[in-house]
């Protein structure tokens, strides 16, 4: 049995809470908030027990049994809580942006690798079967060479609210940390160390709140394969990616939250068809799924989970799309 615990009782803690559900041999035995009536209402939703309620984001480190927490806070506050749940021996899942900023990521790698500790970023589609589907399409050359990559998501925000958490500059508001991570971890899983990522050209805007709303890269691998990123809170946007061989096309019609039935659109000169996949469970409850059984077994295995050295990569390309606007 694995013991789970969350920091920050948000929108997505209720969506993490409630998929542990789906999950055997795991429990939710904890939570941390600022806030009494959100832990009130965890308390009485989930069946907790009053002890495990802690009105501040630091005493949680103290309940017993306790195995791995899931930050689920503000941007601006995650690089002080991975520091002191560091000091325990508590596994963690962050809730994306791991941090703020490239040097953030940098201190947090070099806190976390003292320690050997298992620290996840929470991308769950990395997580979903569709993920593994993709890369082998493409690694048993099913459209041949690759020559570009598209990959979009944004959608349009009505109106900017200066205390929104997607507005508000000081706790890490901005399309770039919100939504960034994205495409950005999309284009990395065609890389590998000794590839090169260079960044040709940017475009952007900055909302009246000083963070951006709309942000576009241009850029390449290896200077033979095109990409081209976008991000935006000003417009819907066709939230797909696109990879082009060769001999063909794969489109992902749902990268970012597969549902358990999804499929992929294969496009070639003579030909159309879909590739389906299926997964047992909801996307978070697949991502809490497999992130335990890797704080478990520490299993070496391939996966493509976002661990600190992927969120150290991916953040380093974020802050330099963000320098360039």
């Amino acid at each position: 049995m694995t013991n789970w615990g969350i920091i920050g009782l948000g929108n997505m803690a209720f969506q993490f809470a409630n998929a542990i559900k789906e999950v055997e041999n795991i429990n939710l035995v904890a939570v941390s908030s600022n806030s009494k009536s959100k832990l009130n209402n965890f308390y009485k939703t989930f069946n907790l027990e009053k002890e495990n309620l802690f009105n501040n984001y630091e005493d949680i480190i103290n309940c017993k049994d306790l195995d791995a927490v899931y930050i689920s806070t503000l941007n601006n506050t995650h690089l002080s809580l991975i520091k002191l749940l560091n000091k325990s021996n508590l596994n963690i899942l962050c809730e994306k942006p791991l941090v703020m900023n490239y040097n953030e990521a940098l201190e947090v790698s070099k806190n976390i690798n003292l320690k050997k500790k298992n620290v996840y970023e929470a991308i769950a589609y990395r997580s979903h079967p569709q993920t593994k589907k993709i890369i082998d399409m493409v690694n048993h050359k099913e459209i041949g060479k690759i020559k570009k990559i598209t990959s979009f998501f944004g959608f349009k925000v009505r109106k900017v609210k200066n205390k929104s958490r997607l507005f508000n500059k000081e706790v890490g508001g901005g399309v770039l940390l919100d939504l960034g991570c994205y495409p950005v971890s999309f284009v990395r899983l065609f890389l590998n160390k000794d590839s090169d990522f260079k960044i040709n050209n940017v475009i952007g805007n900055y909302c009246k709140t000083g963070v951006e709303d709309h942000a576009e890269l241009y850029g390449s691998i290896n200077e033979n394969v095109e990409i081209e990123l976008k991000v935006s809170f000003q417009e819907n946007l066709d939230n797909f990616c696109k990879i082009y061989g060769t001999e063909g096309c794969i489109k992902i019609p749902s990268p970012w939250l597969p549902q358990r039935k999804t499929y992929l659109e294969v496009f070639k000169k003579n030909s159309y068809y879909k590739v389906f996949t299926n997964c047992e469970s909801s996307i978070y409850a697949n991502q809490i799924k497999i992130i335990t059984e890797k704080f478990r077994s520490k299993s070496k295995e391939k996966d493509y989970l976002v661990n600190i050295d992927e969120s150290v990569e991916i953040s380093k390309i974020l802050s330099e799309w963000k320098k360039l606007i």
